[in-house]
């Protein structure tokens, strides 16, 4: 069977002017094509010997050829010249630096030291082996651009990522065509996990020009926010987070090298008509992609981080204290002090996020809107319009006219007040009365054990070590 890299290398040849040393004479030309049959098409053809120019393309046939080589005209390598290439590599060191600690065995094969990408523009080589190599994925990540918006979008290009691999789709080229003959079958298919980045925009452009229906699919804005709503104990973001915003927050990559894309749309959407596509725009439409995949699982460990830590400590309760003599004579159903817990992370969460976080009179949390950090604690004292808000301040705030609510409901008849921001800023309104500490734990009537937070996860002695979504223990500790 062929290989994909068979075409990578015949690809790279593309464009290129070769000299072809026949039994009969000797031509120069630029390859159009390099066929895995032993045949060549060359344009802008010439006989060495005579001089004369053959119009159009030649076929020239494996058996006739003796000899190939680059043309000598040229004083640099050809295959260094990629401004038309449409084969190229990314660096896992560069681009993907979290792939090595991320994956369950941390270690990456010779070979996978990056990620190819290949382009996609017709149906006669490489649209079949891409289509192959995709139906066998379980998970890959999608993602388009094009010229409009929505379902008014003019589709140009469709990027698949697998694991090692990015196929950039030329829909621009390849027409509705490249749906019938199988990308609608991927696009559709069960039993192949889709990730993307706000999937109505695909999802309606698909649908709109191709008639195409996305099914399974896993959005990485809707994981984004979900992984807010629980780590503020149930505050709403004031808006989503593009793909650049979510993969440095939980990739930890910057914002620089993701940002080219956006900029080269603001300041013309023709680009995506340009062809050959420039070198530079293949490798940005790459990029935009191969993060897709390392964000699901980094989201679904965040989302699972809650859970997990509450089943260790199940574990631990029953392996350090297997006989609860406080339950004896008690049905066994009764809820445990370890998940009454649940209810005061929500409370500590929630108090956290007023501290960080503007808050908007709908009650939106301003996510990308941080406030400076808060003054001295002497300086706040010497204040009075400011709040000590501590669970032992005994004393009074100023006062304005309104309600303060929260995710569980409203506190009627309570005139509320500003409270200080600290860390990353949020301004909620309080009850002017000081919640105690003890009114936090009145919904356990059983001894609770000190919890700390540690990257958004509860922490007590029953649950010391930090876990990952998907059941495992950081291999680090």
């Amino acid at each position: 069977m062929v290989s994909l890299d068979d075409y990578q290398f015949l690809e790279r040849f593309k464009s290129k002017r070769i000299r072809l040393i026949t039994k009969e004479s000797t031509f120069e030309g630029i390859v159009q094509r390099i066929n895995l049959n032993k045949t060549i098409i060359l344009d802008d053809v010439v006989e060495i010997r005579s001089g004369s120019r053959f119009r159009g393309a030649k076929l020239f046939f494996g058996q006739e050829i003796q000899n190939v080589e680059f043309a000598p005209s040229s004083n640099t390598d050809p295959l260094e010249d990629e401004d038309h290439g449409k084969v190229g590599q990314l660096s896992l060191a560069e681009f993907q630096p979290y792939r090595s600690t991320l994956f369950d065995d941390g270690v990456i094969e010779e070979e996978e030291h990056s990620v190819n990408y290949v382009v996609v523009d017709e149906f006669h080589e490489k649209f079949g082996p891409a289509l192959m190599h995709i139906r066998k994925q379980q998970v890959i990540g999608l993602g388009l651009d094009g010229v409009g918006a929505f379902q008014n979008e003019r589709l140009c290009w469709l990027q698949v990522a697998t694991k090692n691999n990015v196929y950039l789709f030329d829909i621009l080229l390849l027409g509705a065509r490249a749906f019938r003959n199988g990308l609608s079958t991927i696009l559709e298919s069960t039993n192949i996990l889709k990730v993307m980045h706000d999937c109505r925009r695909i999802s309606g452009c698909l649908s709109a020009q191709f008639g195409v229906n996305l099914l399974n699919v896993f959005d990485t804005q809707v994981a984004d926010v979900m992984h807010f709503y629980a780590e503020t104990g149930g505050f709403l973001p004031t808006r989503v987070s593009v793909l650049q915003e979510v993969i440095n927050d939980h990739l930890k990559m910057p914002l620089s090298s993701l940002s080219i894309k956006d900029q080269l749309c603001r300041e013309d959407q023709q680009v995506w008509y340009v062809r050959p596509c420039p070198a530079p725009l293949l490798k940005v439409m790459a990029l935009s992609v191969i993060h897709l995949q390392p964000l699901r699982l980094v989201l679904l460990d965040a989302l699972m981080s809650d859970y997990t830590s509450l089943v260790d400590s199940y574990l631990k309760s029953g392996q350090e204290n297997p006989i609860h003599t406080e339950d004896i004579g008690k049905s066994g159903l009764e809820l445990p002090h370890e998940l009454r817990e649940i209810d005061i992370i929500k409370r500590e969460r929630q108090k956290r996020a007023v501290d960080h976080y503007n808050i908007t009179k709908d009650g939106l949390l301003d996510r990308y809107n941080i406030k400076p950090i808060s003054k001295p604690d002497s300086e706040i004292q010497e204040q009075p319009e400011v709040l000590d808000y501590s669970l032992d301040a005994g004393k009074r705030c100023p006062s304005f006219p309104e309600t303060s609510t929260l995710e569980d409901g409203s506190v009627p008849d309570k005139k509320t007040a500003s409270m200080p921001s600290l860390g990353r800023g949020l301004m909620l309104s309080a009850p002017l009365e000081p919640i105690s500490e003890s009114a936090l734990r009145q919904t356990s009537t059983a001894k609770t054990e000190p919890f700390a937070f540690m990257g958004g996860v509860a922490q007590n002695r029953f649950c010391s070590l930090p876990v990952m979504g998907r059941g495992f223990f950081n291999k680090q500790l």
